[in-house]
């Protein structure tokens, strides 16, 4: 018989220390260090259950029905939430969009005339006005032509006077023959010569003229010409690029200076379909350049593109950035700021406070007698910041709703304001366990505290129900 008791002595403890490790491991894993035992005779126990018992198991079983705490199936654990008021401020929509900086005109100083350049008067950087030279051309040979030309159009003009002076001559004498004539003292055919000879010289003196004006017409283009090997500055502005130096062959049309004009700057951006038609010329913008971080420039809406690009589906926009001091550069990176709507003194919350719940956009207030569970509230809700949120409507200014914790809230759970403590020991981890399964001493605290055991009471058959 003494055998016997042994055997069943064994085969006791070995069930128990195998319940011991089926339930106890499981509990401390899920709970991730929550305490290891509640009382000498079980395990952990809910508000009015018992626990595995020394000698069995007791009333209510493990986390039964209506149990608080993290047992199986019980309800939520309070949850540490913070509070804010509707409250009234300024907010803006606003349309973001980066792109690069250009200057108003951009524009090459080329060359009109073939051949090397003698002189750069400028280098990269300067400052130059409309029509400053800024190149020369080798132009020697074109003064020799100018110069060929200006003797050919006095030879020209000489021949004129020539000319006149004949044709005076001849109307002299085309006067006395027919005063002779018709006293009939000359003779008809001496009469038609000197008529002959007042006609030629008309015709002489045409062709002078004509000549002396084809001279000055050829004499004026070689002096363009001539005037075409300084290259001057098409606009007023700064020097961009300056690509080649005094010695090198140019022709025409040869792009080697770039002038730009950066009194004003502009800012070409792409917008995209849906923001177009809330922009439109003439509006107000802010541009921020990473050249002068935490900076702003006043732009305005110069152009609005009336097509759209159907590859990006995208329409181009230009903004003009006064730029007196000319501080901003062609080619910066650049973001603008559209402010397509303003709304002043409206009602705000915290972002964070607004959830969506089965679809609805809402918050979730205080309720409770003392303020210790939620309920959702529906609310309409206008423009978006990262920071607060505008609602149009379901909440009046000074309301009390829930901030910081509304994300991970349900309807009706139970809530404590951060520093606060949890009271009572409804809802609390449960105590330390009574044989029998009573109701333990829960402690109160805030939430996430656990009661801490020794790990001589986690331990089977050791406490005093199995005595």
């Amino acid at each position: 018989m003494r055998k016997y008791g042994i055997i069943l002595a064994i085969v006791v403890v070995a069930g128990g220390a195998a319940a011991y490790y089926y339930t106890g491991d499981r509990t401390e894993a899920s709970t991730q260090g929550a305490a290891r035992g509640q009382g000498r005779g079980g395990r952990r126990t809910s508000e009015g259950g018992g626990g595995f018992g020394g000698g069995g198991f007791g009333g209510g079983g493990m986390g039964g029905p209506g149990g608080g705490g993290r047992g199986f199936g019980g309800p939520r654990p309070p949850m540490t939430v913070d509070l804010a008021s509707v409250s009234r401020a300024d907010m803006a929509d606003q349309v973001t969009v980066v792109g690069n900086l250009v200057g108003l005109v951009t524009v090459d100083a080329v060359p009109k005339a073939n051949g090397r350049l003698e002189e750069v008067y400028v280098k990269l950087g300067d400052r130059v006005r409309k029509g400053q030279a800024v190149a020369k051309i080798e132009d020697r040979e074109m003064v020799e032509q100018v110069k060929q030309q200006e003797a050919a159009y006095n030879v020209a003009q000489a021949t004129v006077r020539k000319r006149e002076a004949a044709l005076r001559l001849a109307q002299s004498n085309l006067e006395r023959s027919k005063s002779l004539y018709e006293r009939q003292l000359l003779a008809r055919q001496a009469m038609d010569d000197t008529d002959a000879s007042f006609q030629a010289a008309q015709a002489q003196l045409d062709l002078a003229q004509a000549t002396t004006e084809q001279g000055k017409a050829r004499l004026d283009e070689l002096k363009i010409n001539l005037a075409n090997t300084t290259i001057p500055s098409p606009v007023d502005g700064f020097i961009g690029k300056r690509m080649l130096d005094p010695g090198a062959t140019v022709g025409i049309n040869t792009s080697f200076i770039s002038v730009v004009d950066i009194r004003i700057v502009r800012l070409i951006v792409n917008v995209i379909e849906k923001d177009l038609r809330r922009i439109a010329a003439g509006m107000d913008t802010e541009v921020e350049v990473d050249a002068f971080p935490g900076e702003t420039f006043n732009g305005r809406v110069a152009r609005v593109a009336p097509i759209l690009d159907p590859a990006t589906r995208t329409a181009q926009v230009e903004i003009e950035i006064p730029n007196p001091n000319f501080r901003l550069k062609p080619g910066m990176y650049a973001r603008v700021r559209f402010t397509v709507e303003r709304h002043e003194k409206t009602l705000v919350v915290p972002t964070p406070s607004v959830v969506d719940v089965a679809g609805k956009t809402g918050v979730f207030l205080p309720a409770g007698e003392n303020n210790d569970s939620v309920a959702f509230h529906p609310v309409t809700i206008g423009i978006e910041h990262q920071d607060v949120t505008e609602i149009t409507g379901g909440l009046k200014e000074g309301e009390k709703i829930i901030s910081t914790g509304a994300a991970a809230l349900r309807e009706g759970d139970r809530i404590v304001l951060a520093g606060q403590r949890v009271g009572g020991a409804a809802g609390g981890r449960g105590g330390r366990g009574r044989r029998g399964g009573g109701g333990g001493n829960a402690t109160a605290g805030a939430p996430d505290q656990a009661p801490v055991n020794s790990d001589r009471a986690a331990q089977p058959g050791r406490g005093p129900a199995s005595r």
